[in-house]
């Protein structure tokens, strides 16, 4: 017996290296139904699926908000990621004949979107080329965290720089002498449930280096929040000169760039979205 199978149409976006797929939805779905963990599972996976760091869940709301839910490559569930919102919103901004709002013409550059994380207004900057766009996102502020939870198996060295804080998701930022000779792997598993950045200066002055073991993900090439993160904890420790209008983050994917707010602690993320392909599925 055969059993009907339905099609579901996926974008692929990646932003300096972290993939996501991207699937529209309708405002009657359910976010948290279980169903979106599985395919997150099944779709995300390298080897039997499309692969990629996670799903996002695109709602177009009738205000001209948008909606995002982010499900990580394992089915856990992410209140933000700098990288896949930037993803959505190019995603969006495709699907409306690169932001042109047919009903009047007007080309749209600036968008809401609602996470788990709160509202967070996004920015079109440029057309890069045919598949990538430079995006600019308002991440909030900084905020700090207590320890996770197993910190203390880290071993890290008193004197090394340690700063756990907020941009609505986790994260602990380490400060290390070089990023590539870390077991990035071996410590980012002792603490799974934080994204965990390492980061060296330079080698710009302006610049800090950073490499991230992501939460529910594993390594990947970029972190968005991640690099908003270390760059504010790269201004606090003095990493980057106090008159630097913004930091450069390099990473494995490429760079992006994070104004920091001294005063405020706020953040605004600044990097490209690239389109990858559209796919279609069946569950």
């Amino acid at each position: 017996m055969h059993r009907d199978l339905t099609e579901h149409r996926l974008s692929k976006h990646h932003g300096l290296g972290n993939d996501f797929l991207v699937h529209r939805i309708g405002a009657n779905d359910d976010v948290s139904a279980p169903e979106w963990a599985d395919r997150a599972r099944a779709w995300c996976d390298r080897r039997t699926g499309v692969g990629a760091d996670g799903l996002l869940l695109l709602e177009r709301k009738h205000d001209g908000r948008l909606g995002m839910t982010l499900y990580n490559a394992d089915g856990s569930r992410a209140e933000m990621s700098g990288n896949g919102i930037r993803c959505l919103v190019q995603a969006a901004h495709r699907d409306g004949a690169d932001g042109v709002d047919g009903a009047n013409g007007v080309e749209v550059t600036e968008y809401l979107v609602d996470t788990d994380a709160g509202p967070r207004r996004v920015r079109v900057v440029d057309r890069v080329d045919a598949d990538t766009h430079l995006l600019s996102v308002d991440m909030g502020s900084v905020s700090d965290l207590e320890q996770p939870r197993n910190w203390e198996a880290l071993q890290c060295h008193p004197d090394r720089p340690v700063r756990h804080s907020s941009l609505g998701n986790p994260h602990s930022v380490v400060g290390v002498d070089d990023v590539h000779a870390v077991d990035l792997q071996a410590l980012g598993s002792l603490v799974p449930h934080v994204n965990l950045e390492i980061i060296e200066p330079g080698p710009e002055p302006h610049a800090i280096t950073m490499r991230v073991h992501e939460r529910g993900a594993g390594i990947t090439m970029a972190c968005g929040t991640g690099a908003c993160a270390a760059a504010e904890a790269a201004v606090a420790w003095g990493l980057v000169p106090a008159n630097a209008p913004e930091v450069l983050v390099h990473m494995d994917g490429g760079d992006a760039r994070v104004v920091v707010d001294r005063e405020t602690r706020g953040i605004t993320l600044i990097a490209e979205a690239t389109f990858v392909a559209t796919i279609t599925v069946a569950t």
